[in-house]
């Protein structure tokens, strides 16, 4: 039984790309996010877009831990602890909620990761490859911009890991039957799933 670990935030601001300075974090003061066989998995730092290359804390913004029910102890000295994150800048966390993972039909995440698909259609053949191997029928796709200068395209992400550039998309898998749905939260999906790529939640309808 996986759980996921909800802590509350506060703090300014954060670089918009901080997955690797949170993994490099997380994993000092507990050391299961290093160990990529323990299924300890984050989700990035929720807020809004601030200034370039920031993402503005807000009072709802929170740090999502998923992990195996039997590794929640570790997990849970993250409580109250200072996290800090490059030269400049630092969160704190709080006491955080505990909830068992919640299967929908849509699953959505930030971003997802393969090797050598840099363009979308090598990107979704991959993705389609990776779920059958998983034993997921839903369908994938990229969402597109909503709008600014880049509205229509697909959703292109850029993880920084030290000096090397990685591209990826966010992804969508709609039509999961409540297994499938449980299975990918729980799996993940790509690589660099250790830095908080392939992390993904259910997408609620738009009314």
């Amino acid at each position: 039984m996986y759980l996921d670990l909800s802590f509350p935030i506060k703090g300014g601001h954060v670089p918009a790309d901080h997955s690797y300075l949170l993994y490099a974090a997380l994993s000092h003061i507990v050391r299961d996010f290093h160990d990529g066989h323990t299924g300890v998995r984050f989700s990035p730092v929720t807020g809004t877009k601030g200034e370039r290359g920031l993402l503005d804390v807000q009072p709802w913004s929170r740090l999502r831990v998923r992990l195996p029910a039997d590794r929640i102890t570790a997990a849970l000295s993250l409580s109250g602890q200072n996290i800090q994150l490059g030269k400049t800048h630092a969160i704190q966390l709080g006491t955080p909620t505990i909830a068992a993972l919640v299967p929908a039909p849509t699953l959505g995440a930030k971003v997802v990761t393969f090797k050598h698909s840099t363009e979308p259609d090598q990107f979704l053949r991959q993705a389609r490859v990776r779920l059958d191997e998983l034993g997921i029928a839903g369908e994938p796709s990229v969402p597109l911009v909503e709008e600014g200068p880049h509205a229509g395209e697909p959703r292109r992400r850029i993880v920084r890991i030290k000096n090397q550039s990685i591209v990826g998309f966010a992804l969508l898998v709609t039509g999961l039957s409540a297994e499938e749905s449980l299975r990918l939260q729980e799996e993940g999906l790509g690589g660099r799933c250790r830095i908080g790529c392939g992390f993904f939640l259910p997408v609620r309808p738009r009314a």
